[in-house]
């Protein structure tokens, strides 16, 4: 008996290390993505309906697109497209990952959208295909399956999980309103016109392996830094407040504007985040841990 509603659970992302190469034929760029999901998480609720139709609660939620450029709607598409029936399902967002933030939260909801209809609708799909499905939808999307830690190449589509020695603590500073990921890949693009081909960090897969925060925050790197922080210069202020807050390294996420901060421990995570929440220099700060797992379904 197949379930009448299906919940998942997801996560967000930070990329530990994300290397950049040239500009590819096809407009993507190849890259060496060294993912690690981390504990802040959106839900996917899933139940039928007498069409295709998504609502969405939560932070941010008004800026989140509710027709069928979204990815958990063209993932119910897909998925149904490939077993001949219709995507008549009510599709619910619940948001805590910051929107448009670089941390994948519209990827995480394409993932749970499609976890969630392979559950609600019997299909039986198996991981593969799954994930096949997920690179479709976007070079995110599969990371967002399959959580935990992972090396992506290609466009980021192509996962090899990779072993983690321990748990890292984090703070998120969420910025006010967004940045467009193609926009900051234009100005990578216009700031490294010769970049080279992107390669994963031996010490950095080393401090993963080991759970060596300190090895870790010297080895974290993001490509797109320079050009999100041309795009948008306050995020510097951001990134010394938590420098100087104590936390071990900072990082932009992804392509931002959301910034990352590693610290020693769950302490120094909740004093660098009273930092920025105090300096102004952001809406609000998120503490959380990595590694987190991938996509799961919730009980009834």
């Amino acid at each position: 008996m197949t379930p009448r509603t299906v919940t998942v659970r997801v996560p967000a992302k930070v990329n530990a290390q994300l290397a950049v190469g040239p500009a590819r034929q096809d407009g993507f760029h190849d890259l060496a993505n060294v993912f690690l999901a981390v504990a802040l998480y959106d839900t996917v609720t899933v139940t039928p309906a007498d069409e295709l139709r998504i609502t969405c609660t939560g932070p941010d939620a008004d800026q989140v697109p509710l027709d069928r450029t979204n990815l958990a709607a063209r993932a119910a598409e897909l998925l149904a497209a490939r077993h001949g029936i219709e995507p008549d399902v009510h599709i619910h967002i619940d948001k805590d990952i910051p929107v448009a933030g670089g941390m994948a939260g519209g990827s995480a909801d394409g993932a749970g959208a499609l976890l969630a209809c392979d559950a609600l609708w019997g299909t039986g799909a198996e991981q593969s295909q799954l994930l096949d499905i997920c690179a479709e939808l976007g070079s995110d999307v599969p990371f967002s399956l399959l959580g935990g830690a992972a090396l992506g190449t290609g466009r980021g589509e192509k996962l090899t999980p990779l072993e983690v020695g321990g748990t890292f603590h984090w703070v998120f500073a969420v910025a006010d309103g967004g940045l467009s990921t193609p926009a900051v890949y234009r100005e990578f693009d216009r700031l490294t016109p010769d970049a080279p081909e992107p390669v994963a960090s031996p010490p950095l897969l080393d401090a993963l392996r080991t759970g060596d925060a300190k090895a870790l925050a010297a080895a974290l790197t993001n490509d797109l830094q320079p050009a999100a922080l041309s795009l948008r210069p306050s995020l510097a202020d951001t990134l010394e407040t938590g420098r100087q807050a104590g936390a071990l390294a900072t990082l932009v996420s992804g392509s931002g504007p959301t910034t990352a901060f590693l610290c020693a421990d769950p302490e120094s995570a909740d004093k660098v985040a009273a930092a920025l929440i105090a300096s102004g220099t952001c809406r609000t700060a998120r503490v959380t841990s990595s590694p987190a797992q991938g996509a799961t379904i919730l009980p009834a």
